[in-house]
């Protein structure tokens, strides 16, 4: 009787490809996952920008902000500019309010599911909105913090335009499955602004940060 020979060539050449196969999809998998986090990243940045912007626009509006309320103007008897002096209680009122309020907003955002289509992580315009949906999640890390700054700018002849800015800083971070990582997101709107007719002391105009001299926030 003749003995059966053993394929261990085939199993040799079946082994291999299976290693081989299995390197390949190992690392198309970290390919992929790290395209995903991207998108996930860029779109995150985007959402919880909107959604800090929509949050002080409303809180702005709610407060009725005047720039007369947060900035006393004191003139000569001449009408010229001797002091410029602002009311930091109340613009820290306000920006803590503000910051309080886009707290929340982010913490709703924390509550919900987000969503990719496959075909993005693939790259093909063709199939950007089609496929499977790769869920992701965002969660604030820390707490809001802002300060408060403002700004001079020529507005014409003998006009200077006086803006008040509230800077915004969170950390978020984005989780997609296996990988995890944050992203810092920085705002700034303009809270209220005048034009002031008259020369103003370069003392003010100067100054780092304005005459609020970078109020700074929690």
């Amino acid at each position: 009787m003749f003995k059966r020979r053993r394929p261990y060539k085939q199993i040799f050449i079946i082994t291999a490809v299976s290693i081989s196969m299995i390197g390949i999809l190992m690392l198309l998998d970290i390919k992929l996952r790290d395209v995903f986090f991207n998108i996930a990243e860029v779109k995150t940045v985007q959402l919880v920008t909107e959604a800090i912007q929509e949050s002080l626009q409303e809180e702005a509006m709610k407060e009725n902000i005047r720039y007369q309320d947060l900035i006393y103007i004191h003139k000569d008897n001449e009408g010229r500019i001797t002091l410029m002096q602002a009311d930091t209680l109340k613009v820290n009122r306000i920006a803590s309010n503000t910051s309080m309020a886009v707290q929340e907003t982010l913490e709703n955002l924390r509550r919900q599911s987000f969503s990719i289509p496959i075909g993005q992580v693939f790259g093909f315009p063709i199939f950007a909105n089609r496929g499977p949906r790769l869920r992701y999640s965002i969660m604030q890390v820390g707490s809001v913090k802002f300060n408060i700054t403002d700004k001079f700018e020529s507005a014409g002849i003998n006009q200077t335009k006086h803006t008040i800015y509230l800077n915004l800083d969170t950390n978020v971070r984005i989780v997609v499955p296996s990988k995890s990582g944050e992203a810092l997101i920085s705002t700034q709107m303009p809270l209220t602004e005048n034009i002031i007719v008259g020369s103003i002391p370069d003392t003010f105009v100067t100054l780092p940060g304005g005459i609020l001299g970078n109020v700074p926030g929690k």
